[in-house]
C-alpha cells in the first residue's frame, strides 16, 4: 500500500492553485470539473508521477470548523520537505508569504511555518 493522494482543504480552490502553483512551485496535474468544484491535484516537480496533492474544498460545515481550530492552535495541517529551508524561507518571504513561525531547530530537523493563504498552516521541514 502507497498513498497517491492527500488533501489539503482550501476555503478558494483557484487562490490555492494560484498559490500553491506559482509561489510554492507545485506542478499542476489533473484539473477535472466536478460542478461546483474541480478535481484539482498538484505534484512536486522533482517527483511529476508521485504523490498528488488534492486541493479540496473546504465545502462540509466540519471542515472549516476543524481547519480554523488548527490554525488557532498554531498546527499545520502538512508538512513538505525542503533541501534547504533557510534558502526556501528567504524565496518564500521574498514572494510575500507570511510566516507564524521562522526556520527553527526541532531536534533531527529544522521546521518553518506559514500561512497559506487558503485557511491553514503549513509547515516546510529540512533535515539535518
Amino acid at each position: 500500500m502507497k498513498i497517491v493522494v492527500t488533501s489539503i482543504l482550501v476555503d478558494d480552490q483557484a487562490k490555492a492553485l494560484a498559490f500553491y502553483h506559482y509561489v510554492l512551485g507545485f506542478m499542476p496535474k489533473h484539473d477535472i470539473p466536478l460542478g461546483r468544484h474541480r478535481w484539482l491535484t498538484l505534484t512536486s516537480p522533482h517527483e511529476p508521477n508521485g504523490v498528488e496533492l488534492l486541493l479540496e474544498p473546504d465545502a462540509h460545515p466540519a471542515a472549516k470548523v476543524y481547519k480554523a481550530a488548527l490554525k488557532q492552535d498554531g498546527i499545520p495541517v502538512t508538512s513538505f520537505g525542503v533541501r534547504d529551508i533557510q534558502a526556501e524561507y528567504t524565496r518564500l518571504c521574498a514572494a510575500g508569504v507570511q510566516f507564524t513561525q521562522p526556520p527553527t531547530a526541532a531536534g533531527p530537523v529544522t521546521v518553518a511555518v506559514f500561512d497559506d493563504t487558503c485557511g491553514n498552516l503549513i509547515q516546510i521541514a529540512q533535515k539535518h
